[in-house]
């Protein structure tokens, strides 16, 4: 009893970090489950600059709605989340090549992250949710959670990571991680929405 009601804690708390599932095609674009992501992948919150050369009707600066989409002239509603930046510029230039001749310049340029989020469980000082501007590993968030509380298992860490065939548990020791001396391949980087649960 006690078993399923953590674990069904754990899934809100994954889901809430995420805002829903993880795209299949996103979490292709992961190096591995220890290694930073290569691209950036535009998220709910974030907040664009959207250039189109010699349009300023277009050109605007507008936050990704929480469903994902962004809304333009012309355009109406443009899914973004889950695109990188580029991906998202060649979606643009391609429906606006509708309105606009010759082909349109398009710039799209990520001018604050706000997606990037992690939350934090468990035996540490300051449990909660944290959003992060860059790639960061386990032990960095565990230090911006304050560190252990003196009954944490170092050794049985286990970070959540919703993906588009359910949550995946990625175990992470953090005492190996210091008797290796943070040698490469001990430390593991997060990804947007990834729960940090420390038991």
């Amino acid at each position: 009893m006690k078993r399923s009601f953590v674990g069904g804690v754990l899934l809100a708390t994954a889901l809430m970090a995420t805002g829903g599932p993880v795209d299949a095609q996103g979490s292709k674009r992961d190096a591995s489950a220890n290694g930073a992501p290569g691209e950036y992948l535009i998220g709910p919150e974030d907040v664009l600059h959207i250039s189109v050369w010699k349009n300023d009707t277009i050109t605007r600066t507008i936050p990704v709605r929480p469903d994902g989409k962004i809304s333009l002239p012309l355009l109406s509603d443009v899914q973004a989340a889950g695109l990188t930046p580029t991906e998202l510029q060649a979606v643009l230039v391609k429906r606006l090549a509708d309105f606009i001749q010759p082909s349109p310049e398009v710039a799209v340029i990520v001018v604050e992250v706000h997606s990037f989020k992690v939350s934090v469980i468990g035996e540490v000082a300051r449990p909660g949710r944290y959003e992060l501007k860059s790639w960061t590993t386990v032990s960095d968030v565990l230090a911006i959670a304050g560190g252990f509380t003196p009954f944490a298992s170092r050794s049985r860490i286990v970070i959540l990571r919703l993906e588009a065939n359910g949550i995946k548990r990625i175990p992470f020791d953090y005492k190996k991680l210091l008797d290796s001396g943070g040698a490469e391949g001990t430390s593991i980087y997060l990804h947007p929405g990834d729960t940090v649960l420390v038991p």
